[in-house]
């Protein structure tokens, strides 16, 4: 039991943030909630403090950290050869999944689509008049070989028109247009998509991935042009998590976004997590982890920075007390509750640790007093200035009467105010 305490109390140190939704302890005075039980004498003294076991939702959570991006993009060229005649759009454009952006002269793809056609009908021709004339079977297998490639070649034929216009495989706003009329472009870079986060898919080509069957080889394709589109409204943060807290992610949970500049929280859902782990700039080993975001924004803009809290576990009704309140005989956890005004050493069962408290399954109630065993108050707490004479031991005196930080020895000044005194012939 006492390893068993020892391992979740060492659960405070981990990265994770543990975020207490309700319920937080209430410390009290005397009887009183909402304060430490301190007392005002000068003398050095043992104090205590109370607080109370409350029930609420608890919640533990991951923290990653990112970027914004959008949540689709396209990078997209034309699939067949030929030389620019018709641009549609140009860099900032809005456009939608389907529209025309760009067009090469298809003169001669027609023109290989039509002979494409004739191909077709000759090879059907040939094979039905040889079933009609009994011709052998090796005689038919070869004629409907021949039906079969006509038709390859018609299909091919037909998509080379279709990809003689370049049109947006995505929705969103153009970032690059590469394109202009009389650009000679061609087939040697195919078009892709890719969806951050799961959202989109990856490696689609534009237009089938046809090959060009008619371009004029005397063109070439000296020049290539591209367009860039990236999706309007939605968008993903691509964050990343350090090694410990990878393992507790998983696809679906749910994640409160801080992002950069805007004020109000911004919520998404885990898409992906990564296998591989990345070495981050201070070398540590940290895993991607994708984010979508909730709905359609418009305050969002690709780059910005965030961090992200991931809801791991989260809890409803959790009895939990202060951990500090907790103390352990051999295998047996006990707090000291408060009972008419005395305390009453008490047998308890722990559950889990959140942070600094943890969860209590036996032995107390919702609202029970527990006293934390006293810390010894160092004397001379009262104002004063902790003058020392010069060539004395330096040392500390009281609190400061200008309530600023007072001197450690040596010069330096006591974090939080009012502690003065110097060695050796101070103040």
């Amino acid at each position: 039991m006492r390893r068993r305490l020892t391992e979740r109390w060492r659960r405070l140190g981990r990265t994770a943030r543990i975020l207490l939704a309700a319920g937080v302890a209430a410390v009290v005075v005397g009887g009183g909630a909402g304060a430490w039980a301190l007392t005002r004498e000068d003398t050095t003294q043992s104090q205590a403090m109370q607080v109370q076991a409350t029930s609420g939702t608890v919640k533990e959570t991951v923290s990653a950290s990112g970027t914004v991006e959008a949540a689709e993009t396209a990078d997209l060229s034309f699939e067949v050869s030929g030389t620019v005649t018709k641009v549609y759009v140009a860099e900032g454009d809005t456009v939608k999944k389907g529209d025309a952006l760009a067009g090469v002269d298809d003169t001669t793809l027609v023109a290989n689509r039509t002979a494409a056609e004739s191909a077709l009908t000759a090879a059907q021709e040939q094979l039905d008049t040889d079933e009609s004339s009994g011709a052998s079977d090796v005689q038919i297998a070869s004629d409907q070989a021949a039906v079969a490639a006509a038709e390859a070649d018609l299909d091919s034929a037909r998509q080379a028109v279709k990809d003689a216009v370049l049109r947006a495989t995505i929705g969103g706003t153009v970032t690059a247009f590469d394109i202009a009329v009389g650009d000679v472009v061609g087939s040697s870079s195919g078009s892709t998509d890719s969806g951050s986060g799961g959202s989109g898919g990856s490696g689609s080509s534009m237009g089938g991935g046809s090959e060009d069957t008619g371009t004029d080889s005397s063109t070439g394709s000296s020049d290539t042009g591209t367009v860039s589109i990236v999706s309007a409204g939605s968008f993903v943060v691509e964050a990343t998590v350090s090694a410990d807290d990878a393992a507790s992610l998983k696809k679906g949970l749910q994640a409160t976004v801080t992002v950069n500049g805007v004020d109000e929280e911004v919520f998404g859902t885990v898409a992906t997590v990564g296998k591989v782990a990345e070495t981050s700039s201070s070398g540590a080993a940290v895993f991607p982890v994708s984010i979508t975001v909730t709905g359609e924004r418009d305050d969002l803009y690709p780059g910005t920075s965030a961090t992200a809290e991931i809801t791991v576990e989260q809890r409803e009704d959790v009895l939990t007390v202060t951990s500090a309140a907790i103390t352990t005989e051999g295998d047996q956890a006990y707090v000291q509750k408060v009972v008419d005004g005395k305390t009453v050493k008490t047998k308890v069962t722990i559950g889990e640790v959140y942070g600094t408290t943890t969860e209590i399954t036996e032995g107390l109630a919702e609202g029970d007093t527990v006293e934390i065993e006293g810390f010894t108050r160092p004397a001379g707490g009262g104002s004063g200035s902790g003058n020392r004479e010069g060539g004395e031991e330096g040392g500390f005196g009281g609190f400061g009467e200008d309530g600023q930080p007072g001197q450690l020895p040596g010069g330096g000044q006591f974090p939080g105010g009012g502690m003065t005194g110097q060695t050796g012939g101070g103040q």
